[in-house]
Parts: structure tokens; sequence; C-alpha cells
């Protein structure tokens, strides 16, 4: 492995050659251990491997060996071996708060994605686009280690841990070359929030730790901009009210002080920092709980409601003011965004939704759901308070739903396409989840329940999800994958039956498949893409738009065009966009859809009129990495009549990426 950079002419400088060796020596024991006996011994290494991190030369040492511990299998059996699922926000809690093993072990993993970030090292499944927003989420949690002393709590840790990890994100900053870290950690923030994602925790801690460290600008390279500013007043001071973040109790005593003019005035900045951002301060929920008792009809103008959400409000006034006592505080402050986003869509108005949620308002939950709940976002609330603020989320952006770091994609796609089109279908899975601790679906048929069934590819609770997909998705991971088993053997794609059984009978009956699933070759693939511009594209199919959200499979490659594995996402719709360019928007429930494909095709989150939540790509572009889609077979138009330049250009830039040699 390669480093584009000058090393020092000494490269054992500062490291004593009796670690080196040590660690060579563990490195080879595994590897051998492995071939032989399938077992990962990586207590050695992990042991030799510490008293490197203290130093730039040691972790030198470890960035050179990325793929001898890579290939000795040191991450086998565990969730770092495979990268793509690692979720930034669990590994900065890692770090800083795991125990010894584990955070000895992240910090070899975030070396080795270093190395993927820089392209000294290739990983079969992470690009390197991937690696390094992984690693800019990551520093940016962690910017107090970077530009500030160690706090009392780091310096205590066991085997000078806090030590060992502020050496490393030194490192990763050295090495990553920002010339402007903050304007850097500012853009990947806002990069993220353009896609309204519905889990926001870890965005806030960003957010949190630039404000914390804007008083070191110099140490975090460059000025304070408006895009840091406008985050940070989001979060803690979006009103005159709370501008210094004052605290509850001081703003509470501000309120009722206030006159009418001044609540209104309150009310409109809280609205325009929530939409400008899709960030909810914890004092929202302080204003909004007081407007309860003084002036509710001030609340539609808080929560930014044009007139179609305020027609839904006061449609359903005791609904509305149910959801807000009940789910609405501190703790819960981005159901204000979710509840503001559900109005806008205008579901109360489809007749089943409104009962869906008052029976989710007196839901009693079974003890397991109300553990893992409890588990997952703490006790300063009921259980039930979470659960319901995440309906609010999730049924008011559901394309911000995310997979977190389980390989589940098509139960995220699952839930999400329910919450975007049969929401009360998702409500009564979920009061089954959380009541009953089971989800009952038919297969052809028959009765598939969850109870009866072992994991799927869900093997533990999701991390990093929101309390809606943490009740769901393990039910309904064991049920896809139980429809998989029973379509084995049919000669076809078992999506072909279980995707339209699953999702709902708005699926597309009509269903195409690029490769052959025995030798995994391509088949008809001019066919596979002349039917998808038939039955899709506006042009050349009638000018009929998608009726319903469509199931489909993509390819993803990397920046260097390798196939990296198959994707669920969904079809939402194709549509021109300003500079007149048809695009598929689609949702990609992979927690961030922005990506970099190779061959110059990158997924767009924002700019090419976008909803918030979708990517979008030109449609040759997209068909390139698409290998499964459902349509409607009794409206598809006429496949000979796409332009022959339309399909070869598709074609062209499949077979130089996913598939090439196919």
């Amino acid at each position: 492995m390669s480093r584009d950079d000058q090393e020092p002419e000494n490269r054992n400088n500062g490291v004593a050659t009796e670690h080196l060796q040590t660690l060579d020596a563990a490195i080879q024991r595994l590897t051998e251990a492995n071939a032989i006996h399938g077992v990962s011994p990586v207590f050695e290494v992990i042991d030799a491997a510490k008293p490197l991190m203290f130093s730039p030369e040691g972790l030198d040492e470890l960035y050179e060996r990325v793929t001898a511990i890579e290939s000795a299998g040191f991450f086998g059996g565990s969730d770092w071996d495979y990268p793509q699922t690692l979720v930034p926000s669990l590994a900065a809690r890692t770090v800083r708060h795991g125990e010894p093993a584990a955070t000895l072990v992240e910090s070899l993993s975030q070396i080795r994605l270093l190395a993927v970030a820089k392209g000294d090292f290739t990983h079969p499944s992470i690009s390197a686009e991937h690696a390094h927003h992984f690693l800019a989420q990551v520093l940016a949690m962690n910017l107090d280690l970077v530009v500030g002393d160690l706090h009392e709590s780091d310096r205590l840790r066991p085997d000078q841990l806090g030590y060992i990890v502020q050496s490393l994100y030194r490192y990763l900053l050295e090495h990553l070359g920002y010339e402007n870290l903050l304007e850097h950690l500012v853009a990947e923030v806002w990069r993220i929030l353009a896609q309204r994602p519905v889990q926001v925790a870890g965005v806030k801690h960003m957010v949190t730790q630039i404000a914390v460290c804007l008083e070191k600008p110099d140490a975090l390279g460059g000025e304070v901009n408006e895009d840091a500013l406008q985050l940070i007043n989001a979060v803690f001071s979006p009103t005159e009210g709370c501008r210094e973040d004052p605290g509850f109790d001081v703003y509470t005593e501000r309120l009722a002080e206030m006159d009418d003019a001044t609540l209104l005035q309150e009310a409109i900045a809280f609205a325009k920092a929530m939409h400008s951002t899709g960030l909810v301060s914890a004092y929202m929920p302080v204003f909004i709980r007081y407007l309860r008792g003084r002036w509710n009809a001030l609340i539609p103008t808080a929560l930014g409601l044009s007139y179609t959400g305020a027609d839904a409000f006061h449609c359903y006034p005791a609904l509305i003011h149910t959801l807000i006592d009940e789910a609405l505080f501190p703790e819960t402050s981005q159901c204000a965004y979710g509840l503001a986003m559900m109005l806008e869509r205008g579901i109360l108005y489809s007749p089943p939704v409104a009962p869906s949620l008052w029976r989710q308002i007196r839901l009693p939950l079974c003890d397991a759901a109300a553990e893992k709940i409890g588990e997952v976002f703490g006790n300063s609330r009921p259980p039930e308070c979470f659960l319901l603020a995440d309906v609010l989320n999730v049924l008011g952006r559901p394309l911000g739903v995310g997979q977190g770091n389980y390989p589940t994609c098509q139960s995220t796609r699952a839930l999400s396409m329910w919450a975007y089109n049969m929401p009360a279908e998702l409500l009564r899975m979920l009061a089954w989840a959380a009541r009953d601790d089971e989800i009952v679906m038919r297969f052809e048929g028959n009765s598939i329940s969850s109870r009866e069934l072992g994991t799927g590819l869900a093997t533990e609770p999701p991390v990093d999800v929101d309390a809606v997909s943490l009740l769901t998705v393990p039910h309904l991971d064991r049920i896809y994958f139980e429809m998989g088993r029973r379509s084995i053997g049919r000669g076809e794609d078992p999506h072909k039956w279980v995707n339209a059984e699953f999702h709902g009978d708005h699926v597309g009956h009509g269903f195409r498949i690029a490769v052959d699933v025995f030798t995994g070759n391509l088949k008809d693939f001019e066919g596979f893409i002349r039917d998808f511009y038939a039955a899709y594209h506006p042009f050349y199919n009638g000018n009929i738009p998608v009726i319903n959200p469509q199931p489909a499979g993509i390819a993803v490659t990397d920046s260097a065009t390798r196939f990296l594995g198959w994707h669920a996402i969904t079809i939402q719709r194709l549509a021109l966009d300003a500079e007149k360019t048809m695009r598929v928007y689609f949702f990609n429930p992979n927690n961030d859809s922005g990506q970099n494909w190779g061959q110059g095709i990158v997924t767009s989150t924002h700019g090419h009129s976008e909803r918030y939540g979708e990517a979008s790509l030109p449609v040759a572009e997209f068909v390139s990495r698409l290998y499964v889609f459902h349509y409607d077979p009794l409206e598809i138009a006429e496949p000979s009549d796409v332009p022959a330049e339309e399909v070869h250009r598709a074609m062209e830039l499949a077979r130089g990426s996913w598939a090439a040699e196919r």
C-alpha cells in the first residue's frame, strides 16, 4: 500500500521496534489461526496495536498494515466486517464511551476507512466517498478532541484510552486534507439535512460540537460563516426570546411576560428556523405547550403551516391537540417538524388515518416493545411518548426513514412506502408489533406470523433508527426472509412474488430482471431497458406518471465503477427538472442518498427539483444501474418505439461498470 504524502526518512522514529515486531507476529498468528480454524483471536492484535496508537508515527505503522490486518480476518464475525453498514453516531459513542476492546477495534476500523478514503486500500463493500463522508461526520462529532484539551471523563478512561482517541482524531484531521475544516464540516451537515432524515440526533451532535469549538475558530481552520450560525441558532437560539440559550425555566418565565405581538414574532421565528434547516430546537415544544394554555390559534403559525396544513389542523383540532399533549416535549422536539409535514401532506383526509392515530394514542405497549424503546431512547419520557413522536416523524417524512446499521433495506423501503402511500396500513402493522410483539402477513393465501419465525437479516435490534423502525423492522425482516424462502425453486428471482405480497397490491404485477438468476449473466438486457422506458418514461409511455411508488433493485457501484452489491430502492416518479432533463426520482433507504457511482454518475439530493428525501439521476444513468423493476403489464407502451441511442447509452454505462463480464 502506497502513501501519497512524503514519509520521514526514518519511518520508525518514535516507534519501538519491539512493538512493531510484536504487532506483525500477532497479525501473522491471526492469519494462520483463521486459515486453519476459522476463528478470530483478535486480542493479541489489539494488545500489540495499542502502544502504537499514542503517536503519529505509530499510527503511520498501523496505517501501513491495514491490508495485512484486514486480510488476517481481524474484523471477521463482527459488525466492523461490514463497514458499509456502520453508523457515524454509533462509532462516535464507541470511541468515547465503549469498552476498551471495542474502542480499539473501532479505532483500527477508522484507520482502515482513512486508507479507503485516500485510495490506499480497496474494500469490496465500501467506496472511498462513503468512507470520506463517514470519517467527516465522526470527526465533527469529536471536534472537542481535536481543538481542545481532554475532558476529565476522557482522561480517566482505563488504559489511557482518552489519549489514544485524541491521537487518532488529530491524525485523521491531518491526513484527510481539509484546508478549512469548519467550512467542510458545516457543508457536510447541510448535505445531510438537504435529505431531511428522520433521525437527526447525530446531526444535532455535530452542530453542538461545531458550536462549542467556534470559540477556537483558528484551530478549526476558517472563519465562522452564516451557514454555521444558521445551524447553531436553529438548535439553540432560534428566536429573540431564547437568543442566548437561557434554559427552559427562564424561557417559560419570559413567555408569560410576552404580549400577543411578541408571541407572534416568536412563532414566526420558530417556523422559519425549523423549515429552513429541518432541525427543531428544544425550546419549540416549550413554546407550543405554552400556547396550548394561552393561544391555540397561534400553533399553526408556529408550525409554519400553509393553507393546506392549517386546514387539516382546523378540521381535526382535538386530534392535533392530543398529539401535541402526548408526544411533543423537549426530548422529542423533532416531532414538531413531523407533525407539520404530516399536516402539509393532507393524509388526515384519508378516512382511516385519523382513527388509526387515535388508536395509536391509546395503544398499550407490550413489555418487549417498552423495553426496546427504553434501552434506545431512555426513560425521561414514557415509551409510548417516544413511539408516538416517531409516528409523526415517519408519517411527516416518509422519505427520511433510514435503515440504520442493518442490511434491512427491503423492510425499511416497505415502511417508507406505507407511510407515503398507505399510512393506515403502517399504523396497523405498528399496532400489532407494539402491542402484540407480532406481525402477521399473508403470502399467496397463507398467513405468516413473525412470532413463529427465526431471525432474518436483522439478527439484533437495529441501531440508530426511529422507534417505528425499531419495533417493526425485526418482524418485517423475518417475514420477508420467509416469503423469499417459500419462493425458492421456481426458476425465477423470488422478488417477482415477494415484492407484491410484501409491499401491497399497488405493486405492479409485471416483473423484469436484467440478470439470469442461475448464472448472474445479463439476460435480454436491451429488452429489459426498453421495457423500463416503455413502462415509466413519460415520453414513451403515453405521458402516464408513476401512480404508486414501485419497488426496484439497483446494482450499487463506487466511483471506480466497482460493483458493491444489490440494493433495494423505490421509484417515486419521473419528471423534467428545471433544465428540462428527464430524471428518475427515487428513495434510497441507506441513510444517505448522495453517492458517486462512477462514470460521472453522481446521485443528486438537491438542486434538480428533488423533493426532500429523494435522490435523482437522468433516466439513462439510472437505468444503467437498474437490475430489477415492477410495472403494470396492462399499461406498458410499445418498447420498440424507444430510441436506440437512449437504450445503447444505458447499456454502455452498465457494461462499463457492474455488468462487465456478465
